[in-house]
């Protein structure tokens, strides 16, 4: 999920955008790199960037707003979109930002590699960071044993849907591996209590193809572990790999057998992500399973949205096998400190507190990064039920298309992966394009 907390879709914005965010007021001149921290924090003004939905924004402002007053802090938020981008042309202008909420953690490294950030290792208290936090989450802002990149808003996508009521009346049970995920279809399809089991759709305008790859991602990470997930993210280990083949293997079982797939496999490409999983709530359910994130219940149909309790259920994607390794694929929007200043320093630390999410986690699609967060806070049965799966999974791993180079995770992987997908090139070819498509440096 490239570029935002939302679908990679809505990380693809048009200039007017870029030139619009580039215009909105910062910080001063840009600083970091370590050092002193400058001025005092009583009677400062710290800026922030953040491209989160504004809703979620407003949330982490109130939740702020008592903490900084309380140290004399004014706090002045900003909505900027396409913020990798716009970050990075500001730094090279020597006009950034305080603080920016960066959603991609290789522009944290490329920030960091630029000595324009500052450690946060004596800002924040990073022993009890970890053991607040979930495991992974520090680790993704981390570069070369620096922790740069502090996660404030979270989301986590290693969820499947389904029709409640229809999946109580037939008696199905979540599966707790993925063979018994495969059982489970296999039973859906006996029974007919659906059309098919699953639905499934990757259709995302300029960004088609990204749904495609959480699955991978989601597949490889449970195949490879944390250790091989991380390796092949880095492309040590290759795409034309027996580990992303066991991957596609099992993705072509569930996606390409005759039967399971509402449409088939033609209708996937050209099915959108946002809606492929209403035909569930039919009178007759269309499908019985849909694997997306958090913030699909967002795009169901309204009445479904008014009724998320009584209307859907969700459960893990399922590990390799029992007893193992429960990773959960996310993403999330990295704080870093760009100007060290007392008064920036002091909102970092805000920021690291748990409790500045309690306002963004009532009505918005906020996820605390913290284990030990509050879930009472999320508004509903369903968001908390959320929370409860991801804060009891082993492992977050960042999603890996956002941490690969541009062309390759927001580039090959999605147009070939959705080629390969449509019948229109052979897995053969589909890994070896992406493998081709790595930069050599």
């Amino acid at each position: 999920m490239r570029g935002l907390t939302l679908p990679k879709t809505l990380a693809v914005v048009g200039a007017a955008t870029l030139m619009t965010s580039a215009c909105l007021s910062s910080g001063g001149s840009s600083g970091g790199g370590g050092g002193s921290p400058s001025g005092q924090a009583s009677g400062s003004t710290v800026t922030v960037w953040t491209s989160v939905d504004l809703p979620v924004m407003n949330g982490l402002k109130a939740g702020l707003a008592p903490m900084a007053a309380a140290k004399g802090i004014t706090v002045n938020w900003n909505k900027v979109d396409n913020i990798n981008q716009v970050i990075i042309t500001k730094i090279q202008a020597n006009d950034t930002p305080d603080i920016a909420m960066i959603p991609q953690p290789g522009v944290v490294s490329d920030i960091a590699s630029r000595n324009k950030a500052t450690p946060l290792d004596d800002v924040v208290d990073v022993n009890a960071l970890k053991s607040s936090m979930l495991p992974g989450t520090l680790e993704a802002g981390t570069i070369n044993g620096k922790l740069y990149g502090l996660l404030v808003s979270a989301n986590t996508k290693s969820f499947v849907w389904y029709p409640k009521k229809a999946w109580d009346a037939a008696g199905y049970k979540a599966p707790t591996t993925i063979d018994e995920l495969n059982t489970l279809t296999q039973k859906i399809t006996s029974d007919k209590t659906a059309t098919t089991p699953w639905c499934m759709g990757i259709e995302s305008s300029a960004a088609t193809g990204w749904p495609a790859t959480d699955w991978f991602e989601d597949l490889i990470m449970r195949y490879g572990g944390t250790d091989g997930y991380n390796k092949w993210v880095k492309h040590e280990i290759k795409f034309d790999s027996p580990l992303v083949r066991q991957a596609a293997a099992e993705f072509q079982k569930l996606m390409f057998t005759p039967g399971n797939v509402l449409g088939g496999r033609k209708a996937i490409a050209s099915t959108n992500f946002g809606t492929a999983g209403n035909p569930m709530f039919q009178a007759k359910p269309g499908c019985m399973l849909y694997k997306q994130g958090s913030f699909i219940t967002g795009f169901f149909p309204k009445d479904v949205q008014a009724n998320l309790p009584t209307d859907v259920g969700v459960f893990y994607f399922p590990p390799a096998q029992a007893g193992g390794e429960k990773p959960i694929l996310g993403g999330g929007d990295m704080a870093v400190l760009l100007h060290n200043t007392a008064g920036a320093r002091e909102v970092m630390k805000m920021l690291s507190d748990k409790n500045v999410g309690n306002e963004a986690a009532g009505p918005t699609n906020f996820l605390s990064p913290h284990k030990d967060f509050d879930v009472t806070k999320y508004q509903g049965e369903i968001a908390q039920q959320a929370a409860k799966i991801t804060y009891s999974s082993s492992i977050f791993l960042f999603d890996g298309s956002d941490q690969m180079p541009g062309a390759v995770g927001a580039g090959t992987f999605w147009k070939d992966m959705t080629s390969w997908i449509s019948g229109q090139e052979s897995l053969d070819q589909a890994l070896k394009n992406i493998d081709n498509s790595w930069p050599s440096s």
